[in-house]
């Protein structure tokens, strides 16, 4: 098999050129099936590891969260869940989202990674929701685009950029073992990669994209969210402040008390995930 991880979504071809067969898929259907349990779990990551070999860097074409994805499954986290166990995306999450989105929802999802967050959303808010996805990644943020455009639902716009304390430009750093986590702090080991990045805060983003209203903003930045919304929440309309925040849960590597920020600002915690944090304006 060749190995097309170094190709971008486009040159390896049309969606459905790498739909799942023999082995990979019987292993895609398993780890699918599996329950939310921790048996179920153990069991889905073994027989992920199988397919990951078997498929030798080979991207794969899947419907996945009502989505048409192109998922790549080796340096990025988000798309072996994407692929494999899409059960485990967040489930609280989607659900607490799915129960709130109704006709012209708006949602903003900085660290969009391939999109999975966006293209559920604009699976279920229908041609009057309206989603920004941003992503900062040039490789990461191309295989989101590469998504968007294979689904029919054209409310979706994508964002080369970072979301931070300031605009102009910021260093991303990379962690070369997950992909899909890059933060302006730094991840990993410090081994990663470090590019220059277009840099907005995220009231400007929003502004440029006259959005009047949001119903909901993710926040998913490795442990930079802090950086970003007291910036927002400090200095920012409260106009824009959206009903919901969904938040990576980056206590202990926030420098500031976020939570009681937030709370000071008028939201409270409504539910906290495995990984994340879920806040309500009152």
């Amino acid at each position: 098999m060749t190995d097309t991880r170094t190709l971008s979504p486009d040159e390896a071809g049309g969606f459905g050129a790498y739909g799942p067969q023999g082995l990979p898929k019987r292993l895609i259907d398993m780890t699918r099936r599996m329950p939310r349990s921790w048996a179920g779990r153990r069991a889905a990551y073994a027989l992920r590891q199988i397919a990951i070999w078997w498929l030798r860097g080979q991207p794969v074409d899947v419907q996945s969260l009502g989505a048409r994805m192109r998922l790549y499954p080796y340096n990025n986290v988000c798309e072996k869940r994407l692929l494999f166990t899409p059960q485990y995306f967040d489930p609280d999450e989607r659900e607490y989202l799915a129960e709130r989105i109704q006709d012209g929802f708006t949602f903003v999802d900085v660290g969009s990674n391939v999109g999975g967050y966006a293209l559920f959303v604009a699976a279920l808010a229908g041609p009057s929701g309206r989603v920004l996805a941003v992503e900062p990644q040039p490789g990461v943020f191309e295989r989101l685009v590469y998504n968007i455009r294979q689904n029919p639902f054209g409310t979706i716009k994508a964002l080369d950029c970072a979301v931070a304390d300031k605009a102009g430009e910021v260093t991303l750093f990379v962690d070369p073992r997950n992909h899909g986590e890059s933060s302006v702090k730094i991840v990993g080991f410090g081994e990663g990669q470090a590019i220059r990045v277009p840099a907005s805060t995220l009231e400007q983003l929003l502004v440029n994209e006259r959005l009047e209203r949001v119903d909901a903003i993710k926040l998913d930045v490795e442990g930079a969210e802090d950086l970003i919304l007291e910036t927002f929440l400090r200095n920012g309309s409260p106009s824009l402040w959206p009903q919901t925040f969904i938040i990576e849960n980056g206590v202990g590597r926030w420098q500031m008390d976020l939570p009681g920020l937030l709370a000071e600002k008028g939201y409270r915690l409504v539910r906290k995930t495995h990984v994340n944090l879920i806040f309500e304006r009152s």
